[in-house]
């Protein structure tokens, strides 16, 4: 049975006081959750003060994005090894707005995936097709290239400790929700590809979140289908309240 993980993607948001002050509020409301895994995705800067404010909670924290390499002449970025020195336990990875901003490609986020997975940080690898390309009914051509390029050379156990978010780039911050159908063809298209390439087993194992435009009101329908596992949370996730009625979905 996959274990449902709702992440909050708080992109560039919240300072240290704000931060704190939202797990004031929001973990006594969900304190009493043990079968979700709640996550909060946080800006560097306030990631080392998150952790120590949800110490002996049930809330873990992830970074947005990380550097491949151990250490280098990288101005800007942040290692794998920095991460897990404070204790993070997770990061996301190919977001659409570092693929659309910052020009990262399929072959960057295989190499953080990889990189991620080496020093025992649990990746939320992100992959999603734009509105032209669900248009043009090129969906799953497109998800099929993210998914062979940017899980290439993973082992089964690899794969099977990593999260998949499938994100419809057309859906992010527009307002717009892939309906729960949309959602679940592409979910289970996605663990159709991870049965071919890794097995099986490893294909019931992993567990596939949806993101985009996720609110309390869309989310309990979302996580009735049997290919979704989870969320990944926008704009919805910045208010404490709001977010809590998404992780009791």
């Amino acid at each position: 049975m996959r274990k449902p993980i709702i992440a909050g993607n708080w992109k560039m948001h919240k300072n240290n006081v704000e931060a704190e002050d939202f797990v004031k509020s929001f973990q006594p409301q969900i304190s009493d959750i043990d079968n979700v895994e709640v996550v909060l995705c946080a800006p560097f800067t306030t990631l080392g003060h998150l952790i120590s404010v949800t110490a002996n909670t049930n809330i873990r924290i992830a970074a947005q994005n990380m550097h491949w390499e151990d250490s280098g002449a990288f101005t800007g970025e942040v290692a794998p090894g920095m991460l897990k020195s404070i204790d993070c336990k997770y990061v996301v990875l190919g977001h659409s707005e570092r693929r659309q901003y910052f020009a990262e490609t399929d072959e960057a986020v295989n190499k953080k995936l990889k990189a991620a997975l080496k020093a025992n940080l649990t990746p939320i690898a992100c992959i999603g097709e734009q509105l032209e390309d669900r248009e043009q009914g090129k969906t799953e051509a497109v998800i099929k290239q993210q998914f062979e390029v940017g899980f290439a050379g993973l082992t089964s156990e690899e794969m099977a400790k990593t999260v998949i978010a499938y994100e419809p780039v057309w859906a992010i911050g527009t307002g717009k929700t892939a309906t729960s159908q949309q959602a679940e063809e592409v979910c289970a298209y996605i663990r159709k590809l991870i049965e071919e390439g890794f097995g099986s087993e490893t294909a019931q194992q992993v567990r596939i979140q949806y993101g985009g435009s996720v609110k309390s009101a869309n989310v309990k329908e979302l996580m009735e289908q049997p290919n979704i596992d989870g969320a990944l949370v926008g704009g919805a996730s910045l208010e404490p309240d709001s977010f809590a009625q998404i992780v009791k979905f």
